[in-house]
């Protein structure tokens, strides 16, 4: 066998008061797509930041070897340049560069200190045909979609002569579409000789792409499979995540039965919004729905049905612009024209985008759960800081989220434990109807769990709970009722004896124009 591209041996990395990393050991073969799977906070990100040189060599223990040779990166400029590149969830380009420019910042085509526009716009239109792009070199990144973005970032990559391509969590924020054409670049780039790492929590993505797997849990290296293998199944990879057998996705779950005669806790009426730019289209068309105490209603549709516009819609009027429709709490007409109006009605929407919206990723986990209702923790308008941190702790102990303590800052969780944060302030305010749009997009399959159990409690404390996903295993698993939506109408409602994965996708594909 060819001698390993990739070889990390024993690696431990330490934070104050936590050790991140204990004896992880990685092997990566010429033109392999090795795939890393674990749970938030498993490591995995921290790995791959200590082969990149994001964590430089001192600050780790162990060994990393590249074809054979032994490398002590300083910083990610030092990891690059030996072919090592690494493109973060979060994407590191300038909106308003153009995709020549981003492509090649830090790295420009220069004579003594003068970019040669001219060989940088060629190359950079090689390179962006190469990745299956043909916009032009001059547009703006902010003009393209994030699944373009992300094909900017493979071409930046190729532009510094990549021969080890790490990718964390590449599709999390795609569409099925633009995830398909990612991972047949992917598979493209190892025909030409180009090994990957791949992190991800999509075991269905890494069956199709990886030819081996490596299971983190809690900092250590489990083992590593053939995905090929007959044995390697997406229990086993599960079971070697968590720790333990998952021989149920979803907690048990009896259908609620609503009282005969009472009024719904949230009902919608006729709701319509017209697109916030182009206001002749309306992204929610006459859309009427309702769900009682105590009950999980699923919303499900494909990209661009208008799910998450008719719940920013309906909580504060946050999108769009408002062309009709009443809502309606335990049969009471009611106003939700801004956000402190839809709180005070006992109204809660955790955002799909927990990064951006949710939450305060520079201030402590805290003051974020404290934030939604900052009149329980003060006194004469000063807030008590022991209250509002005796608050937290009972969120962090219940909610069981990984962090030292409740000062800790957010933007250092992993994306599982943000998500428990968010529900954390959002249970805080103490709401009758929680709004909840995609609540486990971007986390494993052990955190999901645990935040299916605490949304199937807050059903079962008499919540009326909506429930939005783009997984319809998820909406199958964990909901009474499911409407479907497609381009902004309402194109069905299944109860939960009926409602299969056929049964979804059919309505959520029906066109009512």
């Amino acid at each position: 066998m060819a001698r390993p591209v990739l070889e990390m041996r024993s690696i431990v990395k330490t934070f104050p008061g936590v050790r991140a990393l204990s004896d992880v050991t990685l092997t990566v073969h010429p033109g392999e797509v090795h795939a890393i799977c674990g749970e938030n906070g498993a490591g995995k990100s921290t790995l791959m930041k200590v082969l990149s040189g994001v964590h430089p060599h001192g600050s780790y223990e162990g060994d990393i070897l590249f074809h054979g040779e032994p490398c002590r990166f300083k910083d990610i400029r030092a990891s690059e340049q030996r072919g090592i590149v690494i493109i973060h969830q979060e994407l590191a380009l300038v909106p308003n560069l153009s995709l020549a420019e981003n492509i090649f910042l830090g790295n420009e085509h220069a004579v003594r200190g003068v970019i040669s526009w001219r060989e940088t716009l060629r190359h950079a239109s090689e390179l962006l045909r190469r990745v299956g792009l043909d916009e032009h070199p001059q547009t703006r990144v902010a003009d393209i979609g994030v699944g373009k973005q992300q094909l900017v970032e493979i071409a930046k990559a190729l532009s510094k002569e990549v021969k080890l391509l790490i990718l964390d969590e590449p599709t999390a924020a795609l569409n099925d579409e633009d995830s398909g054409k990612l991972l047949d670049l992917i598979l493209e780039l190892k025909d030409h000789g180009i090994a990957s790492v791949i992190i991800s929590h999509k075991l269905n993505e890494i069956a199709r792409v990886a030819d081996s797997v490596t299971v983190l849990r809690d900092g250590r290296s489990i083992e590593t499979l053939d995905v090929k293998a007959p044995e390697t199944t997406e229990e086993r990879i599960i079971s070697g995540m968590v720790g333990r057998d998952l021989d149920h996705r979803f907690p048990e779950r009896t259908p609620h039965q609503p009282e005969h005669g009472t009024a719904p806790a949230l009902e919608i009426r006729g709701w319509t919004v017209h697109h916030p730019i182009d206001q002749h289209r309306k992204v929610v068309d006459d859309v009427s729905l309702n769900v009682r105490r105590g009950e999980i209603v699923g919303i499900a549709g494909l990209m661009g049905a208008g799910r998450t516009e008719l719940a920013m819609s309906v909580f504060g009027r946050t999108y769009g612009r408002y062309a009709g429709g009443t809502v309606l709490k335990d049969g009471k007409e009611i106003r939700t024209r801004t956000v402190p109006e839809a709180v005070r009605y006992g109204i809660a929407y955790v955002t799909e985008d927990r990064k951006h919206y949710g939450l305060n990723l520079i201030d402590t986990i805290g003051r974020n759960i404290s934030l939604s209702a900052l009149g329980k923790v003060a006194r004469r308008s000063i807030v008590d800081e022991h209250a509002e941190r005796q608050v937290a702790e009972g969120y962090r102990a219940s909610m069981n989220i990984k962090a030292p303590t409740v000062a800790e800052p957010v933007g250092k969780l992993s994306g599982g434990n943000q998500q428990k944060v968010v529900l954390s302030k959002w249970i805080f305010a103490g709401p009758d109807v929680l709004i909840l749009d995609e609540p486990t997009r971007g986390i494993d399959v052990g955190a999901k769990y645990e935040i299916y159990t605490v949304i199937d409690k807050l059903a079962a404390q008499g919540k009326a709970v909506v429930f939005i996903s783009s997984e319809l295993p998820e909406l199958l698993g964990m909901c009474d009722r499911i409407y479907t939506m497609s381009a902004g109408l309402l194109t069905g409602e299944v109860p939960r004896a009926e409602a299969t994965q056929e049964v979804l996708m059919r309505q959520m594909t029906k066109d009512m124009r």
